[in-house]
């Protein structure tokens, strides 16, 4: 016999294959005698949920069975019908949930209704498992904005690139194929422009069975040129480009394509990343990958933005004519440096991988 506590860790291992593909992932399984009996997680925005494919999927062994959902049960329509409904119907004996749903609006109702009709009705089970499966649905239904993550991929004295440019490859294979894995959980990869015009970067994901995020581009000044990869015709859909630039033949170029542009206020070709989260946000992204470079990563910092890090750490040294990781963040006494918590240190073949949140509070 299993724990609740294992039957939800199953649970969430199944709502992270929607991550990068649902703006809400979720998973649950339906368990009776002992035996999980049904799977389901929501693989996209509109399918139905987690709880409609497993229960689907048990069929007749869902009555006086358990589920277990790592979030609370939705009780309103949006694309789909109330999950409460499908819950009553297969006539469950109990529900385990992992957290309650962040959404202000809808917080507290779905376990309320089962209550009210009988069902057993437990939560907080593995809640932080669950709470970093929704971060990024949490943080838009929260805060309005998405959830961003900075990676960094940096030598042992913190330089990204040599006094000429050269950054391939710093990091190892492992670490590599650990971002692509990243890139197939975000909805979005966020460079600047100087990285484009300094790498050239595809900005996709090589991982079987992978997707590929939204490229968004942060090019203040529109220096970007126009055979850059991520621009070509056939990487233009899936591309965003956020400029202080609101006219010129260069834009209707990038529109032709199918680049979708973004013109934001600022000065000096420098934008409100506050601002372009939010657009980001109205446009269904609720998590993005900041991969580069030194000035993007910075101006994230200082905007406070920047809600986790994952920071790759070759053993590698380029001595000090190389370029810092960071651009200047105006820190100018030890007492106003940026505090880091480290949540954790693992390996990725030869690097080091080092977790950690901004600020020295929780993850979100």
């Amino acid at each position: 016999m299993s724990t609740d506590a294992e039957f939800m860790r199953l649970a969430v291992r199944l709502g992270r294959k929607g991550l990068g593909r649902s703006s809400s992932p979720v998973g649950a399984v339906v368990v009776a005698g002992g035996r999980v009996v049904g799977r389901g997680y929501h693989r996209r925005d509109g399918a139905p949920h987690a709880e409609a494919e497993a229960l689907r999927e048990a069929g007749a062994r869902s009555r006086g069975a358990t589920l277990y959902v790592t979030l609370e049960p939705c009780n309103h329509h949006g694309r789909t019908p109330p999950c409460t409904d499908a819950i009553l119907a297969a006539r469950v004996r109990r529900v385990v949930f992992g957290l309650r749903d962040p959404n202000p609006r809808v917080r507290g109702d779905g376990a309320a209704r089962l209550r009210r009709r009988g069902v057993a009705v437990d939560s907080g089970v593995e809640a932080e498992a669950c709470s970093e499966l929704i971060a990024g649905f949490a943080s838009v239904a929260r805060r309005g904005r998405p959830l961003v993550a900075l990676k960094l991929a940096v030598t042992l004295d913190g330089r990204i690139a040599t006094r000429t440019g050269a950054s391939r490859w710093i990091s190892g294979e492992p670490a590599r194929r650990f971002v692509h894995r990243l890139r197939d959980e975000y909805d979005a990869v966020m460079v600047g422009a100087g990285t484009v015009i300094a790498d050239d970067p595809a900005l996709t994901c090589r991982r079987r069975g992978g997707r590929d995020p939204l490229r968004v581009v942060v090019d203040g000044r529109l220096r970007v040129p126009l055979d850059a990869r991520v621009l070509t015709n056939t990487a233009a859909p899936g591309t965003l480009l956020a400029t202080t630039m609101q006219r010129g033949r260069k834009l209707a170029a990038l529109r032709r394509r199918g680049v979708s542009v973004l013109t934001l206020p600022g000065r000096g070709g420098l934008l409100s990343l506050r601002r372009l989260l939010a657009r980001l946000a109205a446009r269904g992204v609720t998590s993005v990958l900041i991969e580069g470079g030194a000035g993007l990563a910075a101006a994230a910092l200082r905007a406070r933005i920047v809600d986790r890090l994952f920071i790759v750490v070759a053993p590698k040294l380029i001595g000090g004519d190389g370029v810092a990781m960071l651009a200047p963040l105006g820190v100018s006494t030890i007492r106003g440096a940026l505090g880091v918590r480290v949540l954790g240190v693992s390996r990725l073949g030869a690097d080091l991988l080092v977790r950690a949140v901004p600020g020295g509070g929780d993850a979100v």
